[in-house]
């Protein structure tokens, strides 16, 4: 899985250390979840929602020639 959860405390909030993240990377929020992912070098990345909700991620990775 590309996707990895981050921890959400009891009282709501989300602490992150930025140091053991990834250089670049996404933080996608959604239904009470949190979620990051790195970002590859060459890709389209496509956040698809349904019902302000993310649904689903989508990586279209490619490489220049």
């Amino acid at each position: 899985m590309r996707m990895k959860e981050l921890k959400i405390s009891d009282t709501g909030h989300l602490n992150l250390d930025i140091m053991e993240l990834p250089e670049s990377c996404v933080i996608i929020l959604s239904n009470g979840k949190a979620k990051y992912a790195e970002l590859p070098p060459f890709a389209e990345t496509k956040i698809i929602t349904h019902q302000g909700h993310v649904k689903r991620v989508k990586w279209d990775e490619g490489e220049d020639f």
